[in-house]
């Protein structure tokens, strides 16, 4: 008779030591973040452009001193600079929430920059003493429409950057800043949109209230930032990482017990929190952008 061979059992992949193991590793931390990268990019491409069009509307400027030639060309070159350096300011305002979880407020704004940026260049460059004035009209109305959305929606993303903020004083002053926002954008678009049929003939009442919203709009862009800077902010609570389940409040794995590694100190969120307030990037940003550093600096 042949004897059986023996069991063969699979080799443990962990130790057995009786040290807890780790499920749920990161394993994406040595990869580049493209997004982090393409965001960079982005605000690198809206910063060039603004210095370029700036550059170029003062350097048109002293010519047209030095030279006292100012015809038509020198005017329709000077506003689509004008014009551009407007764009990309609104751009950088947007692009300042596309790493944050607002990010379609940003994206929606981009759009309103672009339509309003193509408008403005159709209005500067096509002659329209041919056509009768009838086409002009209902561009400069849309032209306004567009501009008015995309700067408030800029400045609404500027405020945006505190939506993280868990501070009840922040979040109500955010809310309220925000709705006053909107409720002016909304009264500046309706009598263009409705060709000045509304307020009508009489429109005191409806300038009236939109005096009183638009102070009520300039006193939140100028408190809510001060209450932001003297109401603290707390460190991110581990609320959110128990939700989920595998992390811990600094985003670290978990064990298999449930444990949450206890390798971050206090000291390290604070400073994550500092470092959120100061830039205006999510905790997610601001790690992508340290390992994208890290890396940098292991392959140079």
């Amino acid at each position: 008779m042949t004897q059986d061979a023996p069991e063969q059992r699979p080799a443990p992949t962990e130790p057995t030591s009786g040290a807890p193991t780790r499920t749920g590793a990161p394993t994406a931390a040595a990869t580049p973040a493209p997004a982090a990268k393409a965001l960079r990019g982005y605000r690198r491409i809206a910063i060039v452009t603004l210095v370029v069009s700036l550059s170029i509307t003062a350097v048109v400027g002293i010519v047209t001193l030095l030279s006292g030639d100012f015809g038509e060309v020198q005017g329709r070159v000077l506003g689509t600079t004008l014009l551009i350096a407007g764009a990309s300011i609104l751009a950088l305002c947007h692009l300042s929430v596309v790493g944050r979880p607002v990010r379609v407020v940003g994206f929606v704004g981009l759009g309103a920059s672009a339509v309003a940026l193509v408008i403005g260049l159709l209005l500067i460059w096509t002659p329209w003493y041919d056509n009768g004035g009838g086409w002009p009209d209902d561009l400069w109305r849309w032209f306004g429409i567009t501009s008015i959305v995309a700067a408030s929606l800029a400045h609404a993303n500027l405020l945006l950057q505190l939506s993280g903020r868990r501070r009840s004083a922040v979040r109500i002053a955010l809310a309220i800043t925000l709705a006053a926002i909107a409720v002016v954008a909304v009264m500046l678009v309706l009598p263009l949109i409705s060709e000045w049929t509304i307020p009508g003939g009489d429109g005191g009442e409806y300038w009236r209230w939109f005096g009183v919203i638009a102070i009520i709009d300039a006193l939140g862009t100028i408190v809510l930032p001060v209450v932001a800077l003297l109401v603290r902010e707390q460190p991110a609570a581990s609320a959110d990482s128990a939700a989920a389940g595998a992390t811990d409040a600094a985003g670290g794995p978990t064990f298999d017990d449930g444990r949450a590694e206890a390798s971050a100190p206090d000291a390290l969120e604070q400073r994550i929190a500092r470092l959120t307030e100061r830039t205006g990037l999510d905790r997610t940003a601001l790690l992508e952008a340290a390992l994208d550093d890290f890396e940098a600096r292991r392959s140079a």
